[in-house]
């Protein structure tokens, strides 16, 4: 484990413990509001009940997701309703799906459609993950083994995309994903899953494995708020200029810019 000090001001604040934990993949679930509150700022509606599952509807009410550890095996379901273009879709990611990896997906839900064919392979390939095909199911997997992503067909026909994460204990996490996801969301969601970037977990929520490396990092509570509140920020300035209309009144554009800025806690 290596020790890094993080810049910043001491003031009255007082220095936390945390760890950057690489490989993202086996990283642990993580703190919920690296999604449900972007997607919060960026106009989604919460629809969650006090003492239940996390649920948050799109502004088109078109994708629901729900977050629900009440449940076995508990953790995110996210269903699209069909439309004229595309068919009705779901994913699956279990509950220690880490939220950064989550993210790519959910975060894509929120973002205009890019004028390029997406490719699920290419940000696999980019970093360096393994490709191989058996028995008709296309695999990619990491340099390191940990994880993997698959499109396999079953007997029936049916198919489907698949990816997991498992360390040397078997603990981990796996994520489903029907045939029909849009093939965006899949592009985003590998993405997300290959990244060399770590991710941050705070002390005591490291899991134990041989195969994660960690820096240790003092980080101060307002740091750490502001980083979180960059991602908010930019979350309500797209969902702003996505909905700008030049004939409304200046002070609707003012409103909509600035939105509540707490950190909600789910």
């Amino acid at each position: 484990m290596r020790q890094k000090r993080w810049p910043g001001r001491a003031g009255s604040e007082q220095a936390q413990q945390h760890y950057l934990v690489e490989p993202r993949t086996l990283a642990g679930g993580g703190d919920l509001r690296h999604v449900s509150a972007f997607l919060r700022a960026s106009g989604w509606k919460d629809q969650s009940k006090a003492d239940g599952p996390l649920l948050l509807d799109s502004p088109d009410r078109l994708v629901r997701i729900v977050y629900d550890p009440y449940v076995q095996p508990g953790g995110w379901t996210i269903r699209g309703k069909a439309t004229a273009h595309q068919e009705e879709w779901w994913a699956i990611l279990g509950q220690q799906t880490p939220v950064e990896i989550v993210a790519g997906l959910t975060d894509a839900l929120t973002q205009p459609r890019s004028a390029h064919a997406p490719n699920v392979w290419a940000p696999l390939q980019e970093q360096d993950w393994n490709r191989d095909r058996s028995n008709g199911n296309f695999t990619a997997t990491s340099p390191d083994d940990t994880a993997w992503m698959q499109f396999r067909t079953g007997q029936n026909g049916d198919a489907n995309w698949w990816a997991a994460a498992r360390d040397e204990h078997g603990n981990g996490w796996h994520a489903a994903f029907s045939a029909s996801t849009p093939m965006r969301l899949l592009q985003s969601f590998a993405a997300a899953l290959a990244s060399p970037e770590p991710v941050m977990r705070p002390r005591g929520r490291v899991p134990y494995s041989t195969k994660i490396r960690t820096t240790s990092v003092s980080l101060l509570p307002s740091q750490l708020g502001a980083w979180q509140q960059a991602r908010l920020d930019a979350a309500r300035a797209a969902a702003w200029a996505r909905n700008w209309n030049p004939s409304r009144p200046r002070a609707t554009a003012r409103h909509a810019a600035s939105g509540d800025r707490t950190f909600s806690h789910r």
